[in-house]
């Protein structure tokens, strides 16, 4: 087994295996990031994803997850805040979409949203379809099929929910929710006609192993957008004193990502910030899509120095994977047609 073997086998479109993704990570480094470099142009071209995303409700938490500054089980200086108002969240959108940026999400923390809040989310989304144009993506915790289902139907084409890390090493991270909790809300967000994106953070303690397996999850899930990020560790967290993962790190997992994940959008996201490169080492290592701008808590880096970045490295900015999906109730109409027709 070489890594150029394994480059042939997913270039020829078969999976590698849970084995064959750990022999890789142990490869050296350059042959490994040329090879998933190579597999990146192959599937998605030089097209590269670019969002924003807006701390749309801030703090007081009530899941224990250890990484998380705004879990009420933490004592950090996060801001705590209810549901920014609309002209607010309407305004970044094109700020943001004027700046270059096509895709903007909608963050909110907590458990899951009130019917009465996802209310509230399908007019912003409404208004942001209709006076900005900006694609539109929301991550709002474990909301229901049926909650999703009407906030697709006011215009949002993609819903946000990490899995975080392996089902081996969830219940390290947090107790308050499970990794089937998240499984469960991913696939009722499919359902319901959402495309998604879904990742985790590496550097939360887990084991290499852990790495390929929350990969493979994600593949199982059929997940087109995964999101990587790098721990930053938050002083009054139960992970502030975790080390930092090297620049190293980061590319090796990024390389074996793209080997497991060939035709997805794996997105630099938190953490990126940190690195002396802000991540330029890992778009040539098989990533092809980030989130730029600050993230929820901590400061990140500004679209025109993401874009101009972007150039320099041959990259077009646009959409990736973000197919609108039947709803469960469209395909079952689909599939009884279909048979009606037979």
């Amino acid at each position: 087994m070489t890594v150029e073997e394994l480059e042939e086998k997913v270039l020829r479109g078969d999976e590698i295996t849970r084995e064959e993704a750990l022999f890789l990570y142990d490869q050296p480094l350059k042959p490994l990031t040329e090879a998933a470099n190579r597999i990146r142009k192959h599937f998605c071209g030089n097209r590269f994803d670019l969002c924003t995303i807006i701390n749309a409700k801030s703090g007081n938490c009530p899941e224990n997850c250890k990484f998380c500054a705004q879990s009420a089980h933490s004592k950090t200086q996060a801001e705590t805040y209810g549901l920014l108002p609309m002209d607010e969240i309407v305004e970044k959108a094109r700020s943001d979409y004027e700046k270059g940026v096509l895709r903007y999400s909608l963050v909110t923390s907590g458990r899951r949203l009130t019917d009465e809040e996802v209310d509230y989310l399908c007019e912003v989304t409404r208004r942001i379809c209709r006076e900005v144009g900006i694609s539109v993506c929301a991550s709002l915790g474990l909301c229901t099929e049926e909650q999703y289902r009407r906030l697709r139907n006011a215009g949002m084409t993609r819903i946000h929910n990490n899995l975080e890390t392996s089902r081996n090493h969830f219940k390290e991270i947090c107790t308050t929710h499970s990794f089937d909790d998240k499984c469960e809300a991913i696939r009722a967000a499919r359902a319901a006609g959402m495309s998604i994106c879904s990742g985790g953070i590496v550097g939360l303690g887990e084991s290499v192993e852990d790495r390929i397996d929350m990969a493979i999850s994600l593949r199982e899930l059929q997940v087109k957008s995964v999101p990587v990020n790098m721990l930053n560790p938050i002083p009054g967290t139960p992970l502030e004193n975790l080390p930092r993962l090297t620049q190293e790190d980061m590319e090796r997992i990024v390389a074996v990502y793209r080997f497991l994940l060939p035709d997805a959008s794996i997105r630099l996201a938190g953490g990126r910030g940190l690195m002396q490169d802000k991540g330029r080492s890992l778009w040539k290592s098989g990533a092809n899509a980030t989130i730029s701008g600050d993230m929820l808590t901590t400061q990140g880096i500004t679209v025109a120095k993401d874009l101009e970045m972007l150039d320099e490295l041959g990259y077009e900015p646009g959409l990736c994977n973000d197919e609108v999906l039947p709803t469960a109730v469209e395909e079952e109409k689909a599939t009884a047609t279909t048979g009606m027709e037979a």
